[in-house]
């Protein structure tokens, strides 16, 4: 049930009056040609491709040309569609409901982005120039009904929540990445000069991570690999540790990986080749516990099905896969993704702190992956 028919009763309850203004709608399609009825119907619709030009639209719009919706009729792509819905949180003054047109969606990815609030509703016919109209007269009544009826008290109640969640867990995360860098500093160096010492290439290693919400950043990591081995990985996908029965896997990591070097055994065993990742959690790109953030290779298969919903969650250096199953080269990609899935639903501050402790136990692998 989307949001449009879970409020729909509550508001017709109560009566709302609105200017009277005809709303306006952004619409981003590929096929422009069956759009061009929108601006037959109002001068100050626009049609337009992709998100950039969406952008540039919206950046020169003032309080009275901003869109009352954003309708979305092009195919999914999780990661920008949520670069998009960050840069309206960054820039914009208020957010604009987002339309998906459900035709260009299957169900699960449509679960996934009521999942991940990256839309508002979905509609199956996003050319009914009427429909969108009363859409957009709910979502300013919506708007309206919500707050006339927060309770207070329940307000101040999750946003207590939200602080200790949230604000708590980066203050932790801030003070034990800058404590940890100051002390292990001169470890960090012995080992970086190592590196380059013993193999050609960086001493540290910069990839292209997904973490929570596919938001991508560089992922820092010791150097455990012959240099450019990423070019290899398709050579050895059949070889991966997490290959399921039809020969698939989502995951990419093999046992006695030709491509890790005699120093890049020893990190990896020992997961020192780890550390430099407490520079993301200064940054703020990751978390101390979290799920592991994935390179976009493998985190693209996981955007159009239930698997999604692991993005939830903070990125983070160990989280609950690593403690339980770490160095079990048996692991399936299903029991991988289902302990990412559980920690999403119920992380929680207590939960972290009993993964921090469990860590430690769990540094030393039986098994090189």
């Amino acid at each position: 049930m989307t949001l449009f028919s879970q409020n729909l009763t509550k508001l017709n309850k109560k009566s709302f009056t609105f200017e009277d203004t005809t709303p306006h709608f952004l619409f981003i399609t590929d096929n422009i040609r069956k759009g061009e009825k929108l601006d037959n119907w109002n001068t100050r619709n626009r049609i337009i491709k992709n998100f950039e030009e969406a952008k540039e639209i919206l950046v020169k719009a003032t309080s009275k040309t901003l869109p009352d919706l954003i309708i979305i009729a092009i195919k999914l792509n999780f990661f920008d569609l949520n670069s998009f819905k960050d840069w309206i949180n960054k820039n914009l003054l208020y957010n604009i409901p987002i339309i998906y047109n459900e035709l260009a969606l299957n169900s699960l990815e449509i679960k996934n982005l009521f999942h991940l609030k990256l839309i508002d509703d979905v509609i199956k016919d996003s050319y009914d120039l009427k429909i969108l109209e009363y859409k957009s007269n709910f979502f300013k009544a919506l708007n309206m009904f919500s707050r006339a009826n927060e309770n207070k008290k329940e307000k101040r109640k999750n946003t207590i929540k939200l602080f200790l969640r949230v604000h708590i867990k980066r203050l932790i995360d801030i003070f034990i990445s800058f404590i940890g860098i100051i002390l292990i500093a001169p470890f960090l160096i012995i080992i970086a000069i190592i590196i380059k010492l013993t193999s050609k290439g960086p001493a540290v290693y910069k990839s292209q991570r997904a973490g929570q919400g596919f938001k991508v950043f560089g992922f820092y990591k010791f150097r455990t690999m012959v240099f450019d081995a990423d070019k290899k990985v398709d050579d050895l996908k059949n070889q991966s540790a997490y290959c399921s029965n039809n020969g698939k896997s989502l995951f990419f990591k093999m046992e006695n990986d030709p491509r890790i070097t005699k120093i890049g055994s020893f990190l990896r065993n020992t997961s020192l080749d780890e550390l430099p990742q407490l520079f993301n959690v200064l940054k703020g790109d990751m978390s101390l516990v979290g799920n592991r953030p994935l390179p976009l290779y493998e985190a693209n298969s996981l955007t159009t099905g239930e698997w999604a919903e692991r993005f939830m969650a903070p990125a983070g250096i160990t989280g609950l896969w690593q403690i339980s199953k770490r160095g079990k080269a048996n692991m399936s990609n299903e029991e991988r993704i289902f302990l990412d899935i559980d920690y999403a639903r119920k992380n929680s501050l207590r939960r972290d702190l009993k993964i921090l402790v469990s860590t430690p136990s769990a540094l030393i692998q039986k098994q090189n992956h």
